[in-house]
């Protein structure tokens, strides 16, 4: 019995878990298509002058704005490469006075590198971004700037 227990827990979070999560999401997409595309049905059967694009423009989910993408990758490269550091000096820590933990100092530092190249390339990704996307992130100030706010 230990055995199938062994076999199956990899298989089931390896194989099962994704497809089930997967099927999730999309069916949760659908169900929501589905409301949007009853509840425009519904106005222009009660009134056939309905707006329709108008309707759509507020029923669909607010895109981000550029600034706030370039934001969120400027935080998530900061955290990735501060955590990064840490578990590299937190490595170097337990090597240097060869605490019982030192055996796992390889792990450490190897985390600690993969978030480090993670955290610095979204800094760089940023940084890149930042300079490429300078005239939209203008337009798009320009244009929240003379929309009156509701």
């Amino acid at each position: 019995m230990e055995h199938v227990i062994k076999y199956l827990f990899p298989i089931f979070v390896c194989g099962v878990l994704p497809i089930a999560l997967v099927w999730l999401i999309v069916r949760m997409k659908m169900n929501e298509t589905n409301r949007r595309t009853q509840i425009i049905l519904a106005a222009i059967e009660k009134n056939a002058e309905t707006d329709i694009e108008d309707l759509l423009k507020k029923f669909s989910p607010k895109r981000r704005l550029l600034k706030e993408r370039l934001l969120t990758k400027l935080l998530w490269g900061t955290l990735a490469t501060i955590t990064g550091l840490g578990a590299i000096a937190f490595a170097v820590y337990l090597r240097a006075n060869n605490i019982g933990g030192a055996a796992d100092a390889p792990g450490f530092i190897v985390i600690g590198l993969m978030l480090l190249a993670i955290g610095i390339s979204f800094l760089i990704n940023f940084a890149i971004g930042k300079k490429m996307l300078a005239k939209e992130l203008d337009a798009e100030e320009k244009v929240l700037t003379q929309q009156p706010e509701s």
